[in-house]
């Protein structure tokens, strides 16, 4: 079982590939697509949720989502017939940080997709190179709440708290105009249906070659959640437009 078919068992639960609520969700998304009409690209992209939410909403509206799993896109894929959206939906298998499109973007998403990239201001470089004028950008990021150790540090990557990843995002030339830092409860939330929907997967298939291989998995990412980074873990969501040059 690769990691890709884990990730897809881990969020039967929780489509939302981000410890970010319902709520909060479609609060973000009403602030980052404004008009209804506007072209959106979601980078790294995954599953394509946030897409297919944002395409449920306004009729008008077309997207586009990049990311390199093939299994990821092909769940998007159904979700989007399923959902009736599909023709308004463009999915790219390649490398996010190295797409290019012919044409620019009214709004872009980057949602839990920062180890792509190579850090934030790649990131952010990435978004502002596909932003038309007049553009926002979705952004998601894991942020520390409190010093981690070196352990933390090396199982999810290096990261800043709230006010210096806020000082950054200002420095490269934005302005966050909303955002969303997740609350305990989604966090939590968010862990418990990874692990959950993991588990219960492995559990209701026994004689699935990769049941234990899940089990295992789940117990292992339960573990370092509770053990080594619920207490000092965040993830914030900002809605950000670029200053003028």
């Amino acid at each position: 079982m690769n990691r890709d078919q884990i990730s897809m068992l881990a969020h039967a639960d929780h489509p939302i590939s981000a410890p970010v609520g319902d709520d909060a969700v479609r609060r973000l998304l009403d602030h980052a697509v404004v008009r209804g009409d506007e072209r959106v690209l979601d980078l790294g992209c995954g599953r394509g949720e946030w897409l297919l939410r944002a395409l449920a909403a306004h009729p008008g509206l077309r997207g586009e989502g990049v990311d390199l799993s093939e299994t990821s896109l092909a769940h998007a894929r159904e979700a989007a017939r399923a959902r009736g959206v599909e023709d308004r939906l463009t999915l790219h298998q390649e490398d996010a940080g190295a797409f290019t499109s012919p044409h620019l973007f009214d709004v872009v998403f980057v949602v839990a997709a920062t180890h792509a990239f190579g850090g934030l201001s790649a990131v952010l470089a990435t978004a502002r190179k596909h932003l038309a004028p007049g553009g926002r950008v979705l952004l998601g990021d894991g942020i520390w709440v409190h010093e981690p150790d070196p352990e933390a540090v090396e199982m999810l990557g290096e990261m800043t708290d709230l006010a210096s990843t806020v000082d950054l995002v200002t420095a490269e030339g934005w302005v966050p105009v909303q955002g969303h830092v997740s609350s305990r409860e989604e966090l939590d939330a968010y862990e418990w249906a990874w692990t959950g929907s993991l588990a219960s997967w492995a559990l209701d298939h026994p004689d699935d070659p990769g049941s234990a291989q899940a089990l295992e998995a789940a117990a292992t990412h339960r573990t370092e959640w509770l053990r080594s980074y619920r207490d000092i873990w965040g993830f914030v969501c900002m809605v950000l437009r670029p200053t003028a040059s």
